[in-house]
């Protein structure tokens, strides 16, 4: 069913940079409005003083409100979208509750998680990975979780965005392994900007800490490196794919530049490979692919991905670059919602990006 004329948003989380992104790309949206602002830490606080990039535009009227006063917009019959943008392991008992509070009035509600609750297919793989107990299980099937071009149409009511280093992986690695290409093997390194880092500072991701600097972290043992051996593994006939992750901090704030090397079963040029991903991702409006290595430049601000392939021998290298905070997670998010209202993924999501920032 596709859902015509302006359908409401509630933006849950709203003071974080993800939530920031989502209401910077719904101002500019033909067919989606914001409704509310959601934040439990600066409830009356105007929007603009959160973000004071936005004002100017429709937030200059906008203040943080409640969850109980968002959850005022749901009313019998009407539609209404939601992007979760709170924090991992609070998520799941939000929504639950704003599902049931749906579901009480009849309102059509759709949701999009933009934490890590609703990402894994069962309660027990998401404890495993995060070592708490889910705030909801019951509402695990509910939700459909992958990168939009990995999924033909809305398989569940709601969906879950992946992770923005999950997001950059999968999509570099996705194509070859479908093909049948590849062995199931995956190393992936990737560098991430400081704001995947969030709002609140602290001793690692603070900038005179983080400013000229390169370093890894929890190599081979990411939380998003679970993350991908799953959404792989429905490229690789179920089989999860040995995938050996390890993170950087770069120094600077927006995107994410991953390099992944994959082992061929056999030879190709890195021109017939690199048009085979292009035919994989001929349907869609954001995945490029060429044999050239692509830059942050280039997608920064943008729901776009750039993918670049070269090859030698039985060796596979896709560089891939996103903005962790657009398609990694804001943009993806809204790209979900678009899907999930029947409406095309790129729609309100074709912006330019900054050039030089």
């Amino acid at each position: 069913m596709t859902h015509e004329g302006l359908v409401p948003v509630i933006v849950l989380g709203g003071t974080g940079y993800v939530a920031g992104e989502c209401l910077r790309l719904l101002l500019g949206h033909p067919s989606l409005r914001v409704e509310s602002v959601a934040s439990m830490s600066r409830e009356g606080g105007a929007v603009t003083a959160a973000f004071p990039h936005l004002a100017g535009t429709a937030a200059d009227a906008w203040s943080f409100t409640s969850i109980e006063a968002a959850l005022g917009s749901l009313r019998p019959g009407r539609t209404v979208g939601v992007l979760a943008a709170t924090p991992h392991g609070a998520t799941a008992a939000i929504l639950d509750r704003l599902l049931a509070a749906a579901e009480a009035v009849g309102a059509d509600t759709r949701v999009v998680d933009l934490s890590a609750d609703f990402r894994y297919p069962d309660a027990a793989a998401y404890e495993a990975v995060y070592g708490h107990a889910h705030g909801a299980p019951s509402r695990i099937a509910q939700f459909a979780c992958g990168v939009p071009e990995h999924i033909v149409g809305a398989p569940a009511r709601h969906a879950a965005q992946p992770g923005c280093f999950t997001t950059a992986v999968t999509l570099a690695a996705y194509p070859f392994l479908a093909a049948g290409l590849v062995e199931d093997d995956v190393f992936a390194s990737a560098v991430t900007g400081s704001s995947g880092s969030g709002r609140t500072p602290s001793a690692t991701t603070h900038h005179p800490e983080r400013h000229a600097d390169l370093k890894a972290y929890s190599p081979l043992a990411h939380r998003h490196e679970p993350e991908m051996r799953r959404l792989l593994a429905a490229a690789s006939g179920g089989r999860e794919p040995d995938v050996q992750f390890v993170p950087h901090s770069g120094p600077f704030v927006r995107g994410i530049h991953a390099t992944v090397r994959m082992t061929l079963k056999a030879d190709h040029s890195a021109e017939d490979l690199a048009a085979l991903a292009s035919r994989f991702y001929a349907d869609g409006s954001f995945v490029r692919v060429a044999t050239t290595p692509p830059r942050l430049s280039e997608v920064v601000g943008t729901n776009r991905a750039r993918l670049g392939v070269a090859a030698r021998g039985r060796t596979l290298v896709v560089t891939s670059v996103i903005d962790n905070l657009v398609k990694g997670a804001a943009g993806g998010g809204i790209q979900w919602l678009n899907r999930l209202l029947g409406w095309p993924d790129d729609r309100g999501l074709i912006v330019p990006g900054p050039g030089w920032f």
